[in-house]
């Protein structure tokens, strides 16, 4: 089921639908688990799903169905995922060994930081639908819930954000 029709069952389980609560958790779980181990060390995620689906029962009342659901969704996840971190950094680490592998990150850095610098110099809306569709992987219904903005205009603000960005690129002599 789409995350759309999410906002559907929340509802349905706000007013006492056991069997709509148990889909949702159901399907949000599958989500979650997806959006987590993208995140998480692997021995991390079932942890962290489980937490946010604590939350989302303790907080299933502050939820208004006038708004989408995926939005709220995403905001409890991510603190959860926030929450996760600060756990783990909490935590003894024990000494590794050598021998464990550790690739060089230095490439993934500076490939933000210069997608940073080079979203900042096109439009904030075409930053942001970048982001969410090309980086975060929403869809594009879900980034057009997100920002307020109708499908089209989320694709619009993609294909001339690309094409500003590209055009960017070309002109910067020491980006490879």
């Amino acid at each position: 089921m789409a995350p759309d029709s999410w906002s559907g069952l929340m509802e349905a389980a706000q007013n006492g639908h056991g069997g709509a609560y148990r889909r949702l958790l159901g399907e949000t779980s599958e989500w979650l688990t997806r959006y987590f181990e993208r995140r998480l060390p692997p021995g991390e995620v079932d942890d962290a799903v489980q937490e946010t689906l604590l939350a989302i029962h303790r907080r299933r009342h502050t939820y208004d169905p006038r708004y989408p659901f995926a939005p709220w969704l995403a905001a409890i996840a991510k603190n959860k995922w926030v929450d996760q971190l600060r756990s783990l950094a909490r935590r003894s680490a024990d000494e590794l060994p050598d021998t464990i592998a550790a690739g060089d990150h230095g490439a993934a850095v500076v490939s933000s930081s210069v997608l940073a610098s080079l979203l900042d110099q096109i439009r904030p809306a075409q930053a942001q639908a970048i982001l969410l569709v090309k980086v975060q992987g929403y869809s594009i219904d879900e980034a057009s819930a997100q920002t307020g903005l109708s499908p089209s205009a989320v694709k619009m603000n993609i294909h001339r954000g690309l094409a500003r960005l590209t055009a960017l690129i070309e002109m910067t002599p020491d980006v490879e």
